[in-house]
This record gives C-alpha cells, structure tokens and sequence, in this order.
C-alpha cells in the first residue's frame, strides 16, 4: 500500500456486509460496490473475513502470499503493508483458511471480539471506507465485524424465506446493538441491497414492498435501522457477475458495460449520497462514476454480453 496518500477521513466509514444465508451476493456486492466506490475516487479497503476467502480469489489475490487477515487478527502489527492493491484506491485484505480455527484460538481471549477494531484502526487516516465480506454465520468472526462496523448493508434476493432471515438477522443486530450483551451502541442499518433481481416477478414484488413497508413504519423508532432503506437500483441476475470472480476481477474490470457493472455504479452512487467526506486528497468528488474508457470492438463484445441471464 502506498502510504504517500493520505484519506480525508481520521477514521474510515466501516461497513459489514453480513447475511446468515449463503449465496446470496454478499460477496459479489462487497468486491463490486467496494470497486465503484474506489472509481468515484474515495480510498476502498476490502477485507475478506471469510474463512471461504471468496472476496480473495474475486479480487485476483493469492491468499497464500504475505500476511491474511488471519495473521493480522493474531497481531495487527504492520497491518497497512499488509493490504494490497488491486486497483487505483482499491485495497483488499486476503482472507486465508486458517481463519477457520479462530473461533477455537480465540475462545479464551478477554478481547477477542476487539481483534478488528485493531486492524481497522490501523487505517485510519489512510482510507475512506472499509467493506468487510463477513461469513455467512454469527460466530466469532461476524461478531468482531459488527464489534468494528458503524453499518450493516444485508444483501439477499427477494424471496419469502430470505425475508424471514433478514428479520432474524435485525433482531440480532438490535441485540449487539442496544441489548444486555451490547457490543457496538453506534452499529446501525444501511439497508438491503437486492441481488440477483428478477422485477418481472410477483412473488419478487410482494417481498420488495413488504421490505419498503417495514423499513417506513420503523422511521419512528430508536431502532438500528430507523434510517435503514432498500437501496435502489437493485442488481439484476447477469451472467457476467457470475463469471467475473472466476478471471479475478471486478465486473468493472471484466465486463464494463454489463448490466451488472451499471447496476453497481448505480448502487455506489446511492450508498455514497450522505455517506461522503466533506473533502478527499483530490477535492471534491462528483456524484457519476465515470466510466473506463474501452475500444470499440470491446463494447461491441460488452454490449452483447450485457444481456441478463
């Protein structure tokens, strides 16, 4: 990591990525959002927390070189060296599967549920936002994120049973949030972001509407998510989402024009609308993502890809 630049911020916006039902896009959401992020000119770390180390190989990283955040949760010493880059103002922890025996090394550990708030405190003023892809579970690991993040964003498709886990799941951000076993007083919801998304169907806008609802009838409330929305756009089923981790790459990087790579920029420029520093090393930074300039022969190839599966 180069550390000439400094980040606007003292302390990074971090943001936990978490949802206890898998295959849902929380990975896919956290490399791509992340990547939109850092293109709209904001310092991006993503640090991959799950022992599956799937943000890892999306992002191209060899997680068994250098240190992992497994490493880094035994000892954030040289913590910043340990953050790659992957692209302009996009960094990335690795993820490696040792982290699976954390739960059990740490058991006994007084503070085993500060081990994040060390490493990310190791960034300040250095970036603007942390994304962390949590595992799909609430063991140790997701419980040191929340312990760290100031927001959750819960990916999910729109369907009954994801809805019913999502409940679930504000109710255990609640709990860490304001309960008796309270850990973070400052976590709230960002909101949900819909992946995989199909408009066309009924069942699909029945879930979307009952999530708007439950997220308007608790502005009232002291709640973690009183601010919490369903982030428009929502990400459409697009093939080439599916195959960009495969290359190592961000959608951006392997498919520019695809559908999914609009539908994250689009996403990036909601999440960011009340969410940005006043001013960034380079100045003030426009809400458009601009786009990377591609030949003509690549968005005819693009645009014939671009086509939702």
């Amino acid at each position: 990591m180069n550390d000439s630049v400094p980040s606007s911020l003292s302390k990074p916006r971090c943001i936990a990525l978490m949802n206890q039902k898998g295959g849902v896009g929380k990975t896919t959401t956290t490399i791509n959002l992340a990547a939109a992020i850092a293109q709209a000119g904001y310092r991006t770390l993503v640090i991959d927390l799950d022992p599956q180390a799937h943000a890892t190989l999306g992002l191209g990283i060899d997680g068994a070189e250098g240190r992992s955040i497994y490493d880094l949760i035994h000892d954030a010493t040289d913590a910043v060296a340990s953050a790659r880059e992957v692209s302009p103002n996009l960094l990335a922890i690795a993820s490696h599967t040792d982290l699976a025996a954390t739960e059990t090394e740490l058991a006994a550990a007084e503070d085993r549920l500060e081990r994040m708030k060390r490493v990310i405190a190791a960034f300040a003023g250095r970036v603007d936002y942390v994304l962390i892809d949590c595992p799909p579970s609430l063991g140790l690991l997701t419980l040191n994120a929340l312990a760290a993040a100031d927001e959750v964003l819960i990916p999910m498709q729109a369907h009954f049973l994801a809805l019913q886990g999502v409940g679930k799941l504000l109710e255990t951000v609640k709990l860490l949030a304001s309960g008796p076993q309270a850990i973070n007083p400052r976590l709230k919801v960002a909101g949900v972001v819909l992946c995989m998304h199909d408009a066309a169907s009924t069942h699909t806008r029945e879930v979307v509407a009952d999530l708007d609802a439950f997220f308007e009838g608790g502005r009232a409330s002291e709640s973690p998510w009183t601010g919490a929305v369903v982030f428009r756009p929502a990400i459409r089923r697009n093939i080439k989402l599916a195959e960009s981790p495969s290359f190592g790459k961000t959608i951006f990087d392997y498919a520019p024009l695809a559908s999914g790579a609009e539908d994250y920029r689009a996403l990036a420029e909601a999440f960011l609308a009340g969410r940005r520093p006043q001013t960034t090393p380079q100045g003030e930074v426009p809400l458009v993502v601009t786009r990377p300039s591609i030949s003509n022969a690549e968005k005819t190839e693009a645009a014939q890809a671009s086509t939702p599966a």
